[in-house]
């Protein structure tokens, strides 16, 4: 069985002390939940005092993006050692609004992802079609397109901690949310690409997410669905009290 994941994705959002105040409300809503692995991403610069929040308890805290490399003239990124150093799990690689707004390529997200993994990071990989193209009947050549842009030269050993998030670029952040029987189908699409390139056993066991516009009315609809293994969660995961009902979704 794949242990759901239920992530939050803070976004430019949340200062230190707002940050450390939303987990004083929200740690002890969520105590000894076990049935699912809890993920914050927070900003940049609240990230350490999340991960120093959260030390001890069953959440873990991972960042938004980061570089390739560890070190270099490369001002206003963060390296993977400097993830690693202050305790960050996990990462978010490939969100549609780093390729749209940061203009990360194919080349980028691969390269981000392969850093990852050589620095022990959990990488959470995300793809995603636009509108037009799921209007033109495109989502799945967009789908594998993207994943083997991510994963080219990824071997199946170095693909085991992978996580995956479907986030359909229309449905983020525009209440408009896939049906679970959408979001499935491209999930299913996600998964069999992932078994022609690093073999059923990976595909098996990685985790895809479903991400855009998540909320508790909606949450458990989706994840009964057989691919859909959790949720990469924005606006609905910056109040305490919502995200918690969140995490402790019903079907």
């Amino acid at each position: 069985m794949r242990k759901k994941i239920i992530a939050g994705n803070w976004k430019m959002y949340k200062n230190p002390t707002d940050s450390v105040g939303f987990l004083n409300e929200f740690l002890p809503m969520v105590e000894g939940h076990e049935r699912d692995e809890i993920i914050i991403f927070p900003t940049a610069t609240s990230l350490a005092y999340v991960i120093d929040a959260v030390r001890g308890s069953n959440v873990h805290a991972g960042a938004q993006t980061m570089h390739w490399l560890n070190e270099g003239p490369y001002t206003g990124q963060t390296s993977p050692t400097m993830l690693t150093s202050i305790g960050a799990t996990h990462v978010l690689l490939g969100h549609s609004e780093r390729r749209l707004y940061a203009n990360e390529s194919y080349e980028h997200v691969n390269l981000k992802l392969k850093a990852a993994v050589q620095h022990d990071l959990i990488p959470m990989l995300c793809f995603g079609e636009m509108l037009a193209d799921r209007q033109a009947g495109y989502t799945a050549d967009t789908l594998m397109a993207q994943m083997g842009g991510a994963l080219a030269n990824l071997s199946p050993e170095k693909a085991q901690s992978l996580v995956i998030a479907y986030e359909p670029i229309w449905a983020i952040g525009t209440g408009s949310t896939a049906s679970p029987e959408v979001a499935e189908a491209a999930h299913s699409i996600i998964r069999r690409e992932l078994a022609n390139r690093m073999g059923e056993e990976i595909a098996e066991s990685t985790r895809i997410l479903y991400g855009g516009s998540v909320k508790p009315d909606n949450i458990g609809a989706l994840l009964s669905m057989p691919n859909i293994d959790g949720a990469l969660i924005g606006g609905a995961s910056l109040d305490p009290t919502s995200f918690a009902r969140l995490v402790k979704y019903q079907f």
